[in-house]
């Protein structure tokens, strides 16, 4: 369709290409919107679909199609009331889809509810002194909480529909059921978290902030209680949804036996660029059509050895300091939901597998390294090191800005970045940003570089069998992206889920 057009259009243009008839269709719906920006145009793609009173002949247009309906019935009681840690997005789902059923979880969280942590964070930024309870990492919400809201995944899972229109019900708009690339947006997607959290405490759930798991008191192979606070709580069935960034509690578990092991991760830098140039890189003369929105790019490259990509590209957006210890320096990125930011940023990471890093919990070493370095090279209070994208790629060091501000909120050094990142990630990166130059022009001599991204994923996996049950203590659930079973809000979500639906059918507490 032209970027110019209305949704009766695009119903009749699919009349028009299905061949049925109009007086056949009971009902109709935009099931997926993209943009296709190839061939030197812009325009976009639709996937409708219609419920038909008559069988209908296919064609090369049509194929049946059957929507999301949730038909998980439970009409029981559970033996144990369910306890989760952690309110990220796996943690959050599991006890939402609990509460729906009437099982009234509880959930210890060990950052604050989202005024508070979000206070945090401003005193953070003004003050530059850092709670290491109560950041972007950690709180109600999780990382996702500081983070686009991004809803895109790779998974392909009928209960990803589930989440959307979970999000929709409490908030979100509902633009995201049907885009192909949809994002809630930071400043709405607490809003939602805290209706979903206001939804589990009507339906008799516990939430309890400020809960750190101090323990997990495992006997003959099984858990008995946890520790929270200093406190003991019986507990023979525990979701653990703890998110990627609780590296005192991947350590606790280890030293308790939980079975794990070290887990592939990414790291890098984030590079910003002006929004309105990657708006004209993309879209041409169509940059800044009201129809269109703010561009963005996914990129790629891959080399003899390494990988590097794009990752969490927030258009319109900001970089987030996100630290969760002291003297460290982490970033991630952000946009809310008009995405209206004068800069595009994204992180370009490489992979690092486990054979860069010794030990279980060696790529948590790892990513200390490089935050403590970033720490370093920023100056100290938490300020990033930042250098000039075409400066990085000759080597040389940064003395003056050009048409980007780094948006980073905590003030900045010049650096030489491949201080903060090992050697072979500094070498990819590179090789890298060569190749990206080549997919969109002037990708390097229009950017700089903020230092360090480290968090993008979990860099240890805590083992479960095919019940999503720990391999060697009976009880424990580890879920979602701390679990090392997911990546992004989506996934990690549908994790949650399909966890709270095991614990339903019996597969747990029995």
């Amino acid at each position: 369709m032209p970027l110019e057009h209305t949704n009766d259009e695009v119903f009749k243009e699919a009349i028009k290409k299905s061949g049925i008839k109009a007086s056949h269709i009971k009902s109709k719906m935009i099931l997926r919107r993209s943009v296709d920006a190839r061939r030197n145009t812009v325009r976009f793609n639709y996937s409708v679909f219609f419920d038909t009173t008559e069988s209908v002949k296919l064609n090369d247009f049509t194929h049946e199609f059957e929507p999301y309906k949730d038909d998980f019935v439970f009409e029981g009681r559970l033996p144990c009331r369910p306890v989760i840690v952690g309110m990220g997005p796996a943690g959050l789902f599991a006890g939402y889809y609990l509460a729906k059923f009437g099982c009234a979880p509880i959930i210890f969280e060990r950052g604050g509810s989202m005024d508070n942590r979000v206070n945090s964070h401003k005193s953070f930024i003004h003050k530059r002194i850092l709670d290491t309870e109560c950041n972007a990492q950690f709180g109600e919400g999780g990382a996702g909480t500081f983070s686009d809201g991004k809803l895109t995944t790779r998974i392909n899972d009928n209960l990803c529909n589930e989440v959307l229109n979970t999000f929709v019900r409490h908030g979100a708009t509902e633009d995201i059921l049907y885009l192909a690339k949809p994002h809630v947006g930071t400043d709405i997607i607490r809003n939602v978290i805290v209706s979903m959290r206001d939804y589990i405490i009507s339906r008799g759930g516990e939430v309890h902030f400020d809960s750190r798991l101090d323990a997990v008191n495992i006997s003959n192979g099984a858990l008995k209680s946890i520790t929270v606070n200093g406190n003991e709580h019986e507990c023979k069935v525990l979701l653990l949804a703890i998110g990627h960034s609780a590296r005192d509690t991947y350590e606790m578990l280890y030293k308790s036996g939980v079975s794990m092991a070290p887990k592939p991760f990414a790291m890098g830098l984030r590079i910003e660029h002006r929004q309105a140039y990657i708006d004209a890189a993309q879209y041409g003369k169509y940059a800044g059509h009201p129809a269109l929105g703010p561009a963005d790019y996914r990129l790629a490259y891959n080399g003899v050895n390494r990988k590097c990509f794009s990752f969490c590209m927030c258009p319109g957006g900001s970089v987030v300091a996100a630290a969760s210890e002291e003297n460290m320096v982490v970033v991630n990125g952000m946009s809310n939901y008009a995405r209206d930011g004068k800069n595009a940023n994204s992180a370009l990471v490489v992979n690092v597998t486990e054979n860069d890093f010794d030990g279980v919990l060696g790529g948590i070493e790892l990513q200390r390294k490089c935050e403590r370095a970033a720490y370093r090279m920023g100056g100290g209070g938490y300020m990033a090191p930042v250098q000039l994208t075409s400066d990085f790629l000759e080597g040389k060091s940064t003395t003056k800005l050009k048409n980007v501000k780094p948006s980073y909120p905590l003030g900045y050094e010049f650096a030489d970045m491949d201080g903060c990142v090992p050697e072979f990630v500094a070498k990819t990166l590179r090789e890298g940003i060569r190749y990206f130059d080549r997919k969109i022009k002037g990708f390097s001599d229009n950017s700089v570089l903020t230092g360090v991204e480290t968090r993008t994923s979990a860099p240890v996996r805590i083992l479960r069998n095919g019940n999503m049950e720990s391999i060697n203590v009976k009880g424990l659930y580890p879920i979602g992206e701390g679990a090392g079973y997911a990546g992004g809000i989506m996934s990690s979500a549908v994790d949650g889920i399909k966890a709270a639906q095991r614990l339903l059918c019996g597969e747990m507490c029995n």
